[in-house]
């Protein structure tokens, strides 16, 4: 589906779309586009505080690969304010209190969680299907809360140029949800912000990652998070029994890789890998290789009357230091504490929607300035012969003064504006 270019399009869209199934439609307060950690989380809060509220996904399961596994520490204190973190924690998962680079064969901390004000101090590495099905089954504890799965956006409903609802197919037919407030939850590729016709600003592409499984053995390195090569970064994710390893590259070279072949791919990895050359072996094919483009984003605006998108869907992260799941859930929690009271009373208006985007501009602008200039840095390095397989300045700053670790770790595990729970539940 091509997304329409104007509020008038739109409009059309609606009216030239298959009419719904009149007996499937409904209201609620609140429709979320997007059943990933965002919206998820932002239809527990709101449930929670008594908001009905619908949430929406496409696909029928959250099995899927090569997803954000870490829940940091502003995560894991979102799910303590919940009362939630010490179920939450008997999930099989692995901690980080510290994130640790492998740079020239020395090992240097760059992130020390231990001096944070929060409970529960380190990274859990989790399966991201674990997080969201953990937290859908909590949000299904409420009456007021509905999940709708295989079901997918096609229009948005449109009335004097307020949202006022959403077009939807799903496995019963399609169907017609009227709701004060859509929410776009639905990640980097939204459908609800090509819909809503917000203009996005981009910075461009800077990498891709090539993203691979390699079992998990006995005398394998323990809590490794990353480990970098002269050009390259490889990164690691425990997963139990296997490991998701990412392999990063410039933008535009993966179709060079390819030419090379399958053995030359190998041996790339082999050389900024610490796991045994033979482990590489398992790479069969470039079909054992997903390739992931990297981007950073953002809306100019992110609502307009009736819609407001938060997560990827409102600012696209690069994966550096894993924090753009972390910072879509610190979207939900800011959007629930403002929004939560004015959908219960029927009052939702323009400012409030403004509130959300004020409240949370300045954490996403400063996260990925902070990108852009590792992205700059690595640049530098990659036009010097001289320091091309030197760490990045960062790193080399973090290992001459460790009290730096510190700070790294608050700015990874709590990013620049933590949020917290501020509603009541009501049963």
């Amino acid at each position: 589906m091509t997304a329409p270019s104007s509020h008038g399009e739109i409009v059309d869209a609606v009216e030239n779309s298959v009419a719904p199934n009149p007996s499937l439609d409904f209201s609620t307060a609140c429709a979320i586009v997007g059943a990933g950690p965002a919206g998820l989380m932002l239809g527990l809060i709101l449930a929670r505080a008594g908001v009905d509220v619908t949430v929406i996904e496409k696909h029928e399961d959250f099995l899927r690969d090569f997803r954000g596994d870490t829940i940091h520490p502003s995560t894991l204190q979102v799910m303590h304010e919940l009362g939630l973190a010490d179920e939450f924690l008997k999930l099989p998962h692995t901690e980080a209190r510290t994130l640790h680079a492998e740079i020239g064969g020395k090992d240097i901390t760059i992130a020390d969680f231990s001096w944070l004000p929060t409970k529960n101090r380190f990274i859990a590495f989790m399966p991201q299907w674990e997080f969201l099905d953990f937290v859908a089954r909590e949000a299904k504890r409420y009456p007021n809360f509905r999940l709708m799965m295989r079901t997918n956006v096609t229009d948005l409903l449109i009335e004097n140029g307020h949202v006022v609802g959403l077009r939807a197919t799903s496995p019963d037919g399609a169907v017609a949800i009227r709701a004060p407030l859509v929410v776009g939850a639905d990640g980097r590729n939204s459908v609800t912000r090509a819909l809503a016709g917000l203009e996005v600003e981009s910075f461009g592409v800077p990498s891709e990652v090539l993203w691979m499984k390699l079992s998990h053995l006995t005398g394998d390195p323990e809590q490794v998070m990353g480990h970098a090569g002269p050009q390259q970064g490889f990164v690691m994710i425990d997963r139990g029994d296997y490991w998701q390893c990412g392999y990063i590259v410039r933008k535009g070279t993966y179709a060079d890789i390819k030419e090379g072949g399958i053995e030359a791919f190998r041996a790339m990895v082999s050389a900024v890998s610490p796991l045994p050359v033979e482990r590489v072996g398992e790479i069969r094919s470039f079909d054992d290789v997903h390739l992931l483009s990297v981007r950073i984003d953002r809306l100019k605006r992110w609502w307009r009357p009736g819609l407001l998108c938060i997560g990827d869907a409102a600012h696209a992260m690069s994966p550096i230091g894993g924090v753009g799941v972390n910072l879509a859930i610190q979207d939900a929690v800011a959007a629930a504490n403002i929004l939560a009271g004015p959908l219960k009373d029927g009052q939702l208006s323009e400012r409030h929607l403004a509130a959300v985007e004020r409240r949370r501009t300045f954490p996403t602008k400063a996260t990925q300035k902070l990108q852009l200039m590792m992205r700059r840095d690595k640049r530098k390095r990659e036009a010097s012969e001289a320091t091309r397989s030197g760490p990045p300045g960062f790193i080399k700053g973090i290992a001459r003064w460790p009290i730096l670790a510190h700070l790294a770790g608050r700015l990874i595990g709590l990013g620049f504006r933590p949020e917290h729970v501020r509603l009541k539940t009501r049963r």
